[in-house]
């Protein structure tokens, strides 16, 4: 599998993105190796990261770094070297893989927050709206307060859509347009009535669907129905992801298990965890 076998799809894909090595090397892990037991033959992540147009020593440096980071593990065996991700890494993409793959959990009022400590990143990793100074609001899914936080709770609002401001929606939008822009000409190609895209192909574009949907989703505060503003295309960029998803699938299991090695041979093309992932309905 190589860029220069990819579909002319995929190349189109490909010229509208810009690969982070080191990013997508998590999502390899995070979709594929994760749920067939996490480890990849260096060859093999090499062979996959070329698929996308990334080369070998982009990833070997891409590699070297997450290591020293601890966001790679690796071992030798025999004249190998095999890495999976560390734990830490794992858990925080176990968090994405629940959005990405799992069902919506739509919210129950509204969280806001007194949180004096909270630097803007963390605020901004954590998808909270800014209401001023220290205060903040998302959507109240149960989720653990920030350190040192006051967290009060609040039902439901008179007018919603006044709380969306809180948030910069219009780059998510952007994002979303983007995602729905690179990715709905494979559906000519990938549908539910039968992916044309060779294995290697449809693993590539698997790839790629999930970083570059994984990219936007985790900016995304998910808000009520109600909260959105008109011309919201984030339940297009879901649907998109999923319809996709699903009709990609086939094609990567058996390009997995006849290419894709780990410390015991090939990997499995599909495990109870995978199967999990992949949606009954779009």
């Amino acid at each position: 599998m190589s860029l220069n076998g990819a579909g002319e799809e995929i190349a189109q894909i490909l010229s509208r993105m810009r690969l982070n090595a080191a990013a997508f090397i998590v999502t390899v892990y995070g979709d594929i190796a994760v749920p067939r037991g996490g480890v990849l033959w260096t060859g093999t992540l090499i062979e996959l990261c070329g698929s996308a147009g990334i080369n070998e020593s982009l990833v070997r440096t891409a590699v070297s770094r997450l290591v020293a980071a601890e966001r790679l593990t690796g071992e030798r065996i025999g004249r190998r070297s095999y890495y999976r991700l560390a734990e830490a890494a794992r858990a925080e993409f176990q968090q994405a893989a629940d959005l990405l793959y799992g069902p919506d959990q739509p919210g129950r009022g509204w969280q806001v927050i007194h949180a004096p400590d909270l630097s803007p990143d963390d605020a901004r990793r954590l998808r909270l709206g800014h209401m001023g100074g220290p205060v903040f609001i998302r959507p109240d899914r149960g989720q653990t307060p920030p350190p040192g936080a006051l967290v009060l709770h609040a039902g439901e609002v008179a007018e919603p859509a006044r709380l969306a401001g809180f948030w910069d929606l219009s780059a998510l939008q952007e994002g979303y347009a983007e995602f729905i822009a690179s990715f709905s000409p494979l559906l000519a190609v990938a549908d539910e009535g039968g992916c044309r895209l060779a294995d290697g192909d449809a693993l590539t574009a698997r790839l790629l669907l999930v970083h570059a949907y994984r990219h936007v989703l985790l900016r995304d505060p998910r808000l009520p129905q109600a909260a959105l503003p008109a011309g919201w295309n984030g339940g297009e960029a879901r649907h998109l992801f999923r319809r996709l998803y699903l009709a990609l699938t086939p094609g990567t299991e058996r390009h997995v298990a006849a290419h894709l090695e780990g410390t015991d041979g090939f990997l499995p093309a599909c495990t109870p965890e995978s199967i999990s992932r992949i949606p009954v309905a779009v």
